[in-house]
């Protein structure tokens, strides 16, 4: 039986956990993020009904206590799925097989944050990837992934929406080769693919438009589709009279009738 802790944040860990439950792989020991996502912490421990002793919050998971928790527990994998949180070699050490992390991306492009945006300003390929966790941010060996197209009609909304679906699919399809003990592993080529920080897509360089500069709407129409998101704070803006206004776009194909 494979022995695991599972570290997992937004809904695509409740419906991952949620297939290891049902496929009869029940958690050693549970990490969840911070108490403000309460609804979905809540939700991955009513699935893995752990005694609260074998759940860590938030950065639990790197203090000693936690620490020993895990190394107690004698894991084959922590498997993480938008876990939030860099781990350190202290606790990447601690699991027999390795650490698993569920990555929104086709590494080795877009390892960091805001995938489907870099995607389409970028032009870069996007899917889903899981991969072995090492000290670097999304470098380690790749366990499996699959690629995604990238739809003129996609903004990163819509596309983020159809790459957690395959990151799902993905998690499902591989979880045997986990299971096994002896998943495959294809290292990354060192310096290979692109990386973007947290911070990078609300510099107003990428985010502000100027309505009297003169640029090819191709370029406009990239950034307004990669810049609509969930969160209409991320949207890129153009300012006037004083007042700064977001903009979001909808992109639908027409029919064959015009």
């Amino acid at each position: 039986m494979t022995r695991f802790a599972f570290a997992g944040d937004r809904q695509i860990a409740v419906e991952c956990l949620g297939f290891l439950v049902e496929s009869d792989a029940m958690p050693e020991a549970l990490l969840v993020s911070s108490p403000d996502r309460a609804t979905h912490a809540g939700a991955l421990r009513e699935l893995s009904a752990l005694d609260a002793d074998r759940v860590l919050v938030g950065r639990q998971f790197r203090e000693p206590d936690g620490i020993e928790l895990l190394r107690s527990l004698d894991l084959d994998y922590v498997i993480g799925v938008h876990f939030p949180y860099i781990v350190p070699q202290a606790v990447l050490a601690l699991p027999r097989i390795g650490i698993i992390n569920l990555h929104p991306a086709f590494l080795p492009y877009n390892r960091g944050w805001h995938t489907p945006s870099w995607a389409i300003l970028d032009g870069t390929p996007i899917g889903a990837t899981l991969h072995f966790m090492d000290s670097g941010v999304d470098t380690g060996d790749i366990v499996a992934q699959e690629e995604i197209e990238v739809r003129p009609d996609d903004t990163a909304h819509s596309l983020y929406g159809r790459v957690l679906e395959l990151e799902v699919e993905l998690f499902k399809r591989t979880w045997p080769l986990l299971a096994s003990g002896n998943p495959p592993r294809s290292p990354q080529s060192p310096g290979a693919g692109t990386r973007h920080d947290r911070s990078e897509l609300s510099n107003d360089e990428i985010r502000r438009i100027d309505p009297e500069e003169s640029v090819p709407a191709g370029v406009t129409i990239r950034t307004l589709r990669a810049l609509t998101t969930n969160d209409v704070d991320e949207a890129a803006y153009f300012e006037l009279d004083g007042r700064r206004y977001r903009v979001q776009v909808m992109i639908t194909p027409a029919d064959d009738n015009g």
